[in-house]
């Protein structure tokens, strides 16, 4: 691996099959794009081009028969972010080819209790997420290979436990 691979970017630039996140925040509105979050809030129209950077990736990525995907662990009733991130931020990431699942911990125990946020790269590589107490992500820490068995127990614990966003958004879909 490249030194330049050794960053989250290089990570994300150079993975060859899968790329999977866990978020576990309800609030990560002081990181990405805080206008279309302020937008929304405001009762805006999504704009057509909103996200459309990351959507370009993941085509990029996806057209390549690579799999990006993520769970998303919350409650409900869901935050004023939630609702931004999950109606439009799923919806158009979606149209990427990125997949989505949700673990709803509103009437169960979170199996992953005190797991931080993180990306998993060919399950290989890990890179733990830092946010402040406000959702204004920090940085990201990249872990040694040998890191990485721990964060794939995780990713199988989540995927066991969560459905698929669109099945879990007919339902809940506010």
């Amino acid at each position: 691996m490249t030194s330049s691979s050794r960053t989250l970017g290089g990570l994300f630039d150079a993975f060859e099959r899968e790329a999977f996140r866990l978020e576990t925040m309800d609030d990560y509105s002081n990181s990405g794009n805080v206008d279309a979050y302020q937008a929304f809030m405001a009762g805006e129209r999504q704009p057509e081009d909103y996200n459309s950077g990351w959507v370009e990736a993941l085509r990029a990525h996806t057209s390549q028969g690579k799999r990006i995907y993520r769970v998303h662990i919350l409650t409900r009733p869901l935050t004023n972010y939630l609702r931004f991130e999950l109606g439009w931020g799923y919806q158009k990431n979606m149209t990427g080819g990125e997949e989505f699942f949700i673990l709803d911990v509103t009437e169960k125990t979170n199996p992953l209790a005190g797991v931080p946020d993180f990306w998993l790269f060919d399950s290989e590589h890990a890179a733990v997420m830092r946010y402040d107490d406000h959702g204004a992500f920090l940085g990201a820490d990249v872990l040694a290979s040998n890191g990485a068995a721990e964060f794939i127990r995780y990713r199988e614990t989540a995927l066991a436990h969560a459905e698929p966003f669109t099945d879990w958004w007919a339902k809940y879909d506010e």
